[in-house]
């Protein structure tokens, strides 16, 4: 087995996780990030991702998929409902809290806030990391299209979504009283799963090509489920706030003018 594009996915989310500890070093600088600006991150967020999810995970797929002479709506469409069915389990079984939420949601736990806010945002990473992991993983297999500039750009787009979400994390821990220190500590140690989840989609598609299509529907289908769940809401605070709405169509057409023209 080639080790070299695991290798890849590491390094490449090592540089999304770099990117996230420089959003939760913003703590150090912040006492408070403004509505509008959070706003416009996190609808930027989502529109980087809503493109990856289609312009580096889908189309591939699909075109995967009819290259194996498979139904390529059935695998790949099954993929995507598969991953959103998973994150959405995890959604509900897993104690989390989201930001701005007075209640915590998942099962019962006597976690406290804090550790409630840090989980939330983790699991926002996993199909992340799981995304660009399977990106190399293709090029890995000989698939047609496939890139590692493809790769790298998904990493760009997604690190850069990333920078929101770490300064999401320590900034509201430093309100709750934790210190600058420790803020920073749990802002970025968010997103360490990114790494891991990307060794772990990596391996998988290096193994197994003839259900590849249905593994890059089932990292879009995660993606998705965190866009539709958490990014979009998180960027339309009230019918009044359009700075969500604007940072959304700015990331998806950045992402789509990358992966285009480079990828």
């Amino acid at each position: 087995m080639d080790f070299y594009y695991v290798r890849l996915a590491l390094y490449a989310t090592l540089f999304t996780w770099l990117v996230t500890a420089l959003g939760g070093a913003m703590v150090f600088a912040l006492r408070k990030v403004s509505e509008k600006i959070m706003s416009l991150m996190f609808g930027f967020g989502a529109g980087v991702m809503l493109a990856a999810s289609f312009f580096s995970l889908l189309m591939p797929g699909i075109s995967l998929a009819e290259e194996l002479n498979q139904i390529s709506y059935v695998i790949v469409g099954s993929g995507v409902l598969i991953g959103a069915l998973f994150i959405f389990l995890i959604d509900i079984f897993l104690p989390h809290l989201h930001l701005k939420a007075e209640q915590p949601e998942g099962i019962s736990s006597t976690w406290s806030r804090k550790i409630l806010l840090i989980v939330a945002i983790t699991l926002h990473n996993i199909p992340e990391g799981l995304a660009i992991g399977v990106a190399f993983g293709t090029v890995a297999s000989g698939v047609e299209g496939a890139s590692l500039s493809a790769g790298w750009i998904l990493a760009i787009g997604i690190g850069l979504q990333n920078f929101p979400e770490g300064m999401a994390v320590s900034v509201p821990l430093r309100s709750e009283g934790m210190s600058r220190k420790k803020a920073f500590f749990y802002g970025q140690a968010s997103g360490i799963v990114e790494p891991i989840s990307a060794v772990i989609g990596a391996i998988l598609v290096m193994f197994i090509k003839p259900i590849l299509p249905f593994i890059l529907g089932f990292a879009a289908g995660a993606m998705l489920y965190v866009i539709v769940e958490e990014l979009i809401p998180s960027g339309k605070t009230s019918k009044e706030n359009k700075y969500g709405t604007v940072g959304a169509i700015l990331g998806f057409i950045i992402m789509m003018v990358l992966d285009i023209a480079l990828g």
